[in-house]
């Protein structure tokens, strides 16, 4: 990688985290193999079809490995990885770990208007999906991305691959492969940020391994363990937070969930005795409305993990009432720091604030807009440095820029309240994005795709309170003359190849945007008038 694509941690800060024993050079190929020694017949992956012993799995991986080398795949190019909760999930993403390549981890949500930006910014040489999934056919999205992509030569398919490379075709005997270098990018994660288009999160095999194993102090998981993921397996939260990565690592059991629905996990759990899951407050909201009836057994459950969202204390009291488990709640981002209420901590911590940095060597600024400290338990914006969190985004100079301070610090858009005892407490947010049960919604993209409709003249976009998902995206538009009709907007956005749960689902036709005393637009009196009508 060029220093223009990628911003490493300075020489001093790197020495340091390695003196620290953080970073230990160990790439997530080797951990694989590791694994696959210490726990070689153990169940290492469930999904809907089968199952994988850690053996299996490692072989399977390197199998695919030379598959992926076969088609030209090498060490530095980028994959685009758009699959739902799937054992070939796992095993795709440890192939391309153990060539040094790196899978770029898009949602299967994600439609037209992403998944071109995504290919192209990154520069993917191929693209992974599904044939279909939940009625949506991913060959014809890939086609059309491949004819205006270049740079992508392969749409590589689980499942009825037609035209195109079949991802059970390219398992092929596997050929010795030298281990990447540990400082090397791992895995690109997409930004829920404020632009118009996701930014490209890079995260090293160093930074992020040593995220996965410091989050197995506060999240312990060990060999008779079973982590259940139930969120979209690209997330942050259910990868490494300690995720899939850190039940692999630990010789867990990882137990794919095609949904959340409580038929789905709540079978699951009881069939594989789930010890440890982690979902989004929404999630967090329908669990607690069916456990108490429930018939299945979940008595298994030890940690439920909350976050992507903060959760109100009222329900945080009720999860640990109702399940009989330990709340766990977890505060992070995929840029890197992550927060852990401690399994031991008093009740008032566990559900009344967001929990705090789980690494010593997390450096955390709770400052004014003018990059002051602010007294401790004032909200301020939350700005943080350390051995896992990033120093820029991929291919962003001009951004970095301003995501950045001058001496490293990630100006993550959050504001918060730092508790005399370490822990944060989730105020609110700088960053104008909208949260959408943890999917987190860029309000300039949807008012950049609405701008372009001939009958909008001004558009702002902003978050409506909702008691089921969080926030609910809202639509305040100024028409040029008849206000085009809620329907044809989302049919329009629809054929403008924006994903679902970016599409407003409530629309407000308004003479003129309020402004602020500088001109801007004032989204804090757009909220306003949703909340008093």
């Amino acid at each position: 990688m060029t220093p223009s694509q990628f911003t490493p941690w300075p020489p001093e800060f790197a020495a340091r985290y390695r003196a620290a024993g953080l970073w230990t050079g160990t790439t997530f190929g080797r951990m694989l193999a590791d694994s696959a020694v210490l726990h070689g017949d153990r169940t290492a992956l469930v999904d809907a079809t089968g199952s994988w012993t850690y053996r299996r799995l490692d072989a399977d991986a390197h199998r695919l490995a030379s598959g992926f080398s076969g088609l030209g795949i090498r060490r530095g190019d980028r994959v685009v990885v758009q699959l739902p909760n799937v054992a070939e999930f796992v095993i795709a993403c440890f192939a391309l770990f153990r060539i040094g390549a790196i899978p770029v981890m898009a949602q299967p949500t994600h439609r037209e208007h992403e998944i071109s930006h995504v290919c192209a910014h990154s520069e993917a040489v191929a693209h992974i999906i599904p044939d279909r999934h939940f009625g949506f056919d991913f060959r014809e999205l890939s086609a059309r991305i491949r004819a205006r992509c270049p740079s992508l030569r392969h749409t590589i398919v689980h499942g009825d691959a037609g035209a195109d490379v079949a991802l059970a075709d390219l398992f092929a005997e596997p050929v010795p492969m030298p281990d990447p270098d540990p400082g090397d990018i791992a895995l690109l994660q997409l930004s829920g940020g404020t632009t118009a288009v996701s930014k490209l999160i890079p995260r090293t095999h160093d930074d992020y391994a040593y995220s996965v194993r410091a989050s197995l102090d506060f999240c312990p998981l060990g060999v008779d363990d079973a982590y259940l993921t139930v969120l979209p397996v690209a997330h942050n939260f259910p990868l490494s937070s300690p995720g899939i990565l850190g039940a692999l690592y630990a010789g867990a059991t990882v137990v794919l969930s095609p949904s959340p629905s409580v038929d789905d996990a709540f079978a699951l759990i009881e069939r594989h005795r789930v010890t440890v899951t982690a979902v989004v407050p929404p999630i967090a909201m329908l669990w607690l409305g069916a456990a108490a009836t429930t018939e299945y057994d979940l008595s298994s459950l030890r940690v439920l993990q909350v976050g992507g969202a903060r959760l109100k204390p009222a329900v945080a009291v009720q999860v640990q009432t109702v399940f009989g488990c330990r709340l766990q709640q977890v505060f992070g981002m995929a840029e890197g720091l992550v927060n852990y209420t401690r399994l031991d901590d008093p009740d008032e911590i566990v559900t009344e604030t967001q929990g705090r940095p789980m690494s010593p060597m997390d450096e955390v600024r709770v400052v004014d807009d003018d990059d002051q400290p602010v007294p401790t338990g004032t909200p301020g914006h939350l700005l943080t440095r350390g051995p896992y969190t990033i120093r820029g985004y991929f291919l962003a100079p001009e951004h970095n820029a301003r995501a950045f301070t001058s001496d490293g610090f990630y100006r993550t858009g959050d504001i918060v309240r730092l508790l005399p005892s370490g822990n944060l407490v989730v105020v609110d947010r700088a960053k104008d994005v909208v949260n959408r049960g943890g999917e987190k919604v860029a309000s300039e993209e949807v008012e950049e795709q609405l701008a372009a409709h001939p009958g909008v003249r001004d558009v702002a976009i902003v978050g409506e309170p909702d008691d089921v998902v969080g926030e609910r995206v809202c639509a305040f538009i100024v028409p040029h003359a008849e206000p085009p009709k809620p329907k044809e907007l989302k049919s329009f956005l629809r054929d403008r190849g924006l994903a679902a749960y970016k599409i407003p689902e409530r629309y407000e036709f308004i003479d003129s945007l309020p402004l602020t005393a500088v001109g801007k637009v004032s989204k804090k009196a757009l909220r306003q008038r949703l909340t008093t009508g």
